[in-house]
């Protein structure tokens, strides 16, 4: 007598795998009106809230408000080159939010953390909402949430503007990458210090100091 073997059950289909979720922006992206956002609509904007806004090739992005780490070493940058500024009278050095017009068409207009404007450079007073020119030192202090795409069309903003010195600081990594016109991309570690370079001659600090 024979037997009779019961079929297999089927194989359960493989699920597929899951799609990783797309990483949050590290910015808002407004929705643009009838007509094309201008510098009164960033200035109105920009007293309106907390948040901090920036006009990227005629984008308006929104911006939430900086970490306590990120304005710990801020504050350091500012008072630093204050201290040597008032010894060292070259130029203006300005704390976040304040805006530059690096592009009139389509309108740019940048916010970085810290900014310094030579004497040479700065318009007669008053001074506009928006200065129309590059600062000549910027400095923007990346957010855990930045992302390197952000970053690097920031750098490439200011610089193609002509802004002659920038740093990006990384508080995490406890490091600092150098920007500057025609000139070898740098970093900075813990053990180094930062040099103003031609644009502020005499300028030194200590990254020790700075993440300290």
């Amino acid at each position: 007598m024979s037997l009779l073997t019961a079929p297999a059950p089927p194989t359960p289909p493989t699920a597929a795998p899951p799609v990783p979720p797309t990483p949050p922006s590290d910015y808002t992206v407004l929705a643009t009106p009838a007509q094309a956002w201008t510098e009164a609509d960033l200035l109105r904007l920009g007293h309106d809230d907390h948040y901090q806004y920036e006009l990227v090739r005629g984008e308006l992005r929104q911006m939430s408000p900086a970490s306590f780490k990120h304005g710990q070493v801020e504050a350091k940058f500012v008072y630093t080159l204050m201290d040597f500024l008032n010894q060292h009278p070259l130029g203006e050095v300005v704390t976040g939010d304040t805006g530059y017009v690096l592009q009139s068409e389509p309108l740019t207009i940048r916010a970085p953390d810290v900014s310094f404007v030579s004497s040479a450079h700065l318009p007669p007073e008053p001074y506009a909402a928006f200065l129309p020119l590059a600062p000549d030192l910027v400095i923007e202090i990346v957010s855990p949430s930045e992302r390197a795409r952000t970053i690097a069309e920031k750098v490439s903003d200011y610089l193609t503007a002509g802004t002659r010195l920038l740093w990006v600081v990384y508080p995490e990594q406890q490091q600092v990458h150098e920007y500057r016109a025609a000139q070898a991309f740098r970093i900075y570690t813990i053990g180094d210090t930062l040099n103003g370079h031609e644009v502020l001659p005499g300028f030194r600090f200590a990254l020790a100091a700075l993440f300290g």
